[in-house]
C-alpha cells in the first residue's frame, strides 16, 4: 500500500519497473548477482553469502552492507524466501529485534515482445529497523519519515534498474 501519508504500521510498498531489450537470461544473469547493485546504489555497498552457500536457493541466507549518512553502516542479514531462475529472486531483511523481517524485497522478470520487464519491489516492515528508531524518536511526523524514506528508496532503486537496464543491452549476444 503505497500512499501520500504513508504509515509505518501500513507496511508500504514501492515499485519500480524497466522495459530491456535483452533477452531474460541475460538480464537474470546481472539481477542474481548479489553486488551488481552496490555499483548504482548511493546506500547498499556489497553483499556475501552466509555460512558457505555459493548458489541460492530458498532458505539461503546472505549478509547485505549498507550505508546512510543519517544511520552509519551496517550489515543486515537476509534470507532468501523466492528463488525461480530467470523469474523471481526475493528476500528479506531480518529486524532490529530478530523476530519479523524488516523489508522485503523482489526482482520479478518477465518476457514482453521480446524484451523483458525487470520489476523490483520493497514492502517496509513489519519488524523493526532504523526508520522505527526514527519514528520512535518523533512520533509526530511518522508519515513525513516513511514518506521521506519511501523517496529515497525509490531513486535508488530507480537507479539500480537504470542500470541493470545499460548493462544487459550493452552485453554482447549469446
Amino acid at each position: 500500500m503505497t500512499t501520500d501519508s504513508p504509515r509505518f504500521a501500513d507496511c508500504p510498498v514501492i515499485e519500480v519497473d524497466v522495459l530491456i531489450d535483452a533477452p531474460r537470461a541475460r538480464v537474470w544473469d546481472l539481477v542474481s548477482d548479489l553486488d551488481l547493485p552496490a555499483r548504482f546504489s548511493e546506500e547498499f555497498k556489497g553483499a556475501r553469502w552466509a555460512d558457505g552457500v555459493t548458489a541460492p536457493a530458498p532458505g539461503c541466507q546472505f549478509y547485505g552492507s549498507n550505508e546512510n549518512p543519517l544511520v552509519g553502516t551496517w550489515t543486515s542479514k537476509c534470507t532468501v524466501v523466492e528463488y525461480e531462475p530467470e523469474r523471481v529472486f526475493a528476500y528479506t531483511v531480518a529486524d532490529l529485534d530478530g523476530i519479523e523481517p524488516s523489508s522485503a524485497w523482489r526482482y520479478t522478470l518477465d518476457d514482453e515482445d521480446g524484451r523483458t520487464r525487470l520489476r523490483q519491489s520493497m514492502r517496509i516492515g513489519p519488524g523493526r529497523s532504523y526508520l522505527s528508531v526514527f519514528i520512535e524518536s518523533a512520533p509526530d511526523q511518522e508519515t513525513e519519515i516513511v514518506a521521506y524514506r519511501m523517496k529515497d528508496l525509490k531513486r535508488n532503486m530507480r537507479t539500480t534498474l537504470t542500470g541493470v537496464k545499460e548493462l544487459a543491452e550493452a552485453a554482447p549476444s549469446r
